[in-house]
């Protein structure tokens, strides 16, 4: 339905529901708020790292540290390089922490933590490269204590736990010369006049990213720093959606776009609370580089759908999305572990319900999902290249991916040394690979959902088949992975959002479509941010 924006806030936040088809007035009212994004998160892993931070033409970077006992405050015009010196400690010191397992993304990670604390663990999560799940540090703080806790849990069969065990001979401590004085810093706050400040981690100028807000340089768990950003959502936002989905995509997918983008960020605000932060910069959770590819288009669909969040039985969904399907969306648990979302299937991505039947065509079955695979016309994605591929891959590489993963994962598995077979076992109702055994030399083991793309190389999604290859020898040379689709595949489809809206398609129906059975709502009406 269409509604008159001019209509007050009041009446607006009385009735709640919004439709995006009537997005085209004045924004709302509703009251911005601020997160904290951490866009280097790991500064001081390398010795050889350098930050610089530049006030814009005709401002000052104003930077608050501690210096000893006394508290600094300098300005300056001029840009602010942070370097990384590596501190000798007096004596070695150990740092442990058990590792209760490794994984891809941040949701089986979740999954995962719940099922610790349902023991009586008490956990944390963690990332230090990959996603792990920590036993909480301050609880397991002694060497018995952790030692207990692994031996307990092996008990249980939880074989991949372990303790992780670090000698320190130095730290890095991050050092900066101002002013004519150098000093090492371990908290810094940097703002600016006109609340714009520019963070080169290269050494070439044009590679700089303007950011708005405020910064914060700032110890995380790993022993190393975090840069996080402090900005205002609603403009965090002109930082994501050009980097999503692009400025030049149809206005329709565009408001989706920054719909969900809003209802994901504000969804998932705890997923760093061990760094002191709360997102992070890249596709482990919303692509965020800033101003710099700000565009009239992607700031009026912002403006447009300012305060509007997707809402399933006045909740924030899940508001997951990739950049193409391969022609069918997943449920939730087609990936990860943890519990369906309503709002979250298996849907044909397609303008048309004739191109596939899903309830009588099931993808579950090995035969009608090669079928499946095998058709390229009548999807929303058919035009793409990603939306169906090809790619080989010999057993040398696959063996060598394999075992890298492994390790990661402190499988026993990962000292086999020759795979001689692999076969896809089950399926979902999408046709995404739920469990994939491997027959090796020292036994058989099982790759489960989302680690299937952990796990090799070739795929750019679980939406696959193999097909064994031999180059016209007598032994197996390698696989064929033939599939489509990149990424997860859940919700919403960019590609297919685009196709959607060229065909006509409001945003409201495309956001049905992808997720339904939900609601836009105004920010603020008493909406829950968990599912």
């Amino acid at each position: 339905m269409k509604i008159i924006w001019r209509i007050s806030y009041t009446v607006l936040t009385t009735f709640c529901l919004l439709g995006l088809t009537g997005a085209s007035g004045p924004a709302s009212n509703t009251k911005d708020v601020e997160i904290k994004i951490g866009i280097v998160q790991r500064f001081g892993d390398n010795s050889t790292e350098q930050l610089q931070l530049e006030p814009t033409k005709g401002d000052r970077l104003r930077l608050k540290f501690q210096d000893g006992n006394r508290q600094q405050t300098l300005v300056t015009t001029n840009p602010v390089k942070l370097e990384v010196l590596m501190e000798a400690l007096p004596a070695a010191v150990v740092k442990e922490r058990v590792v209760l397992g490794t994984y891809r993304t941040y949701e089986t990670a979740e999954d995962s933590a719940k099922h610790w604390r349902d023991k009586g663990i008490e956990v944390e999560i963690a990332q230090p490269e990959r996603w792990q799940v920590w036993a909480k540090r301050e609880v397991y703080n002694t060497p018995l204590l952790r030692r207990l806790l692994l031996s307990s849990v092996e008990t249980a069969a939880q074989k991949t736990a372990f303790v992780d065990s670090q000698v320190l001979q130095n730290v890095p401590r991050v050092t900066s010369l101002l002013n004519g004085k150098r000093y090492t810093i371990d908290n810094l706050e940097i703002s600016s006049d006109k609340n714009l400040i520019r963070v080169n981690e290269s050494k070439k100028p044009e590679k700089a990213r303007l950011y708005a807000g405020r910064m914060k340089l700032q110890p995380n768990a790993y022993g190393s720093y975090t840069l996080v950003n402090e900005v205002a959502l609603e403009t965090y936002l002109r930082g994501v959606v050009p980097y999503e989905i692009g400025a030049s995509a149809p206005t329709a997918a565009m408001e989706a776009q920054t719909v969900l983008a809003r209802t994901y960020a504000l969804r998932n605000l705890h997923r760093f609370v061990i760094d002191g932060y709360q997102l992070c910069a890249d596709t482990h959770c919303q692509v965020y580089y800033g101003l710099n590819g700000v565009t009239p288009n992607t700031d009026r669909a912002i403006a447009t759908t300012r305060g509007m969040v997707l809402t399933y039985r006045n909740e924030l969904v899940d508001a997951l999305y990739s950049s193409t399907t391969g022609g069918v969306t997943a449920s939730f648990s087609d990936v990860w572990n943890g519990d369906d979302r309503p709002y979250l299937q298996p849907i044909v991505d397609a303008p048309s319900d004739k191109v596939w039947n899903l309830s009588g065509q099931n993808l579950a079955d090995e035969n009608q999902f090669q079928r499946f695979i095998s058709i390229k016309i009548g999807f929303n994605e058919s035009q793409k290249d990603l939306f169906r591929w090809r790619k080989e891959s010999s057993l040398k590489d696959i063996t060598k991916g394999l075992q890298k993963f492994l390790k990661v994962k402190n499988s026993p598995y990962a000292k086999f040394q020759t795979i001689r077979d692999m076969k896809v076992v089950e399926r979902s109702k999408s046709g995404r690979i739920l469990k994939l055994d491997v027959k090796t030399d020292i036994g058989t083991f099982s790759l489960h959902k989302d680690e299937v793309r952990s796990a090799f190389a070739a795929p750019v999604s679980t939406l696959f088949y193999l097909q064994p290859l031999n180059k016209g020898e007598s032994e197996l040379w390698g696989y064929a992975f033939v599939g489509g689709g990149l990424g997860h595949g859940v919700g919403l489809s960019q590609v297919g959002a685009q196709n959607l809206a060229q065909l006509g398609w409001e945003s409201q129906k495309i956001l049905q479509f992808y997720y339904p059975g939900t609601k836009i709502q105004i920010l603020g009406n008493g909406i829950s941010e968990t599912n």
